[in-house]
């Protein structure tokens, strides 16, 4: 999953692993076809044996030891509240993804190719789409492929929420954040992680304006431009936004902004479950000021300072 791929942003695609996941219906079996960014995702296994763990939900199936890295299991079709196939014969595997710089696997039926899709083709999680039954909230995106069919970008940061690994313990103490005015821009496809960073925010006293999408962050930018003018600088103090997203991803999204002369002035960190460098090497390329792996509270209270700071001080 190389360089290469990563480093494609600029053309505003996102590359995808098409995997399947079926559903047994009253009279047939319906196909549904998914996928998660080719950045996170490791390697493509057959399932091994698992060691069950007592006391957790039911769709996490056991974890697994994959050359020394202990790896939870997901059962993304229990996840779903999907009925999985009775008497279909399924070719299931195991997508090992990394988030946040953690490995997990996520039992799939299928893994069927990878496809090269232009974000602005992708739309956000506020479509109309019949997905099945199952909770449009697990859901970040949707792009129409061939013979008229969709694919559903799970928001699997949900199941990375849920599984703990982003409410790690705060080793600072409340009075310890630095307190700040102003307002704050988040740009995030995952509502868990709006809230997570809008809470984060919050905490250090800004006021906090959401948007679902580059998009959406360019909008919420220009009418943010329309209340403050040309102190919009000084009324926003920074603009904290994910990197893959439908539409427009984070890295245009910051590169228009920079480009802009209204905006330039504004800091933009990224915050992106991605963990590697050439991500964080692609950041510094189109103007971020940033690259911060979620979710690290002490580290994000600590970031956001310093970088605030530098720009008041310059």
């Amino acid at each position: 999953m190389a360089e290469d791929k990563i480093l494609k942003a600029d053309s505003n695609e996102m590359e995808l692993v098409d995997f399947r996941i079926y559903k047994q219906g009253m009279n047939k079996v319906y196909e549904g076809i998914y996928g998660v960014n080719v950045a996170k995702v490791k390697e493509i296994i057959k399932i091994p044996a698992l060691t069950e763990l007592p006391g957790v939900p039911e769709y996490i199936e056991g974890v697994f030891d994959l050359r020394g890295v202990v790896i939870p299991v997901i059962n993304l079709a229990k996840w779903m509240n999907i009925i999985e196939p009775k008497d279909m014969v399924l070719k299931p595997r195991i997508i090992i993804a990394e988030f946040s710089n953690i490995m997990i696997g996520f039992i799939v039926h299928e893994a069927k190719r990878i496809r090269r899709i232009n974000a602005s083709a992708i739309r956000g999680s506020d479509f109309s789409t019949n997905t099945g039954g199952f909770d449009k909230s697990q859901i970040t995106g949707i792009a129409k492929i061939e013979n008229d069919e969709v694919l559903l970008i799970l928001d699997l940061e949900r199941i990375v929420e849920e599984l703990g690994i982003y409410s790690p313990k705060i080793d600072i103490e409340e009075k310890e954040i630095k307190k700040m005015t102003g307002t704050a821009v988040v740009v995030d496809d995952s509502s868990t992680a709006r809230k997570l960073v809008h809470d984060a925010l919050a905490k250090m006293g800004f006021k906090v304006i959401e948007a679902k999408d580059g998009v959406d962050g360019l909008n919420k930018m220009n009418e943010l431009y329309a209340l403050y003018d040309k102190d919009i600088a000084s009324q926003v103090k920074v603009i904290i936004s994910d990197v893959e997203m439908p539409q427009m991803d984070g890295f245009h999204f910051a590169a228009k902004l920079k480009e802009d002369g209204r905006f330039k002035g504004i800091p933009i960190i990224f915050n992106s479950s991605l963990s590697n460098e050439f991500s964080a090497v692609k950041s510094k390329d189109v103007g971020g000021d940033a690259f911060l792996t979620k979710f690290d509270a002490n580290v994000f209270y600590k970031e956001v300072s310093k970088i605030i700071e530098s720009y008041i001080n310059k």
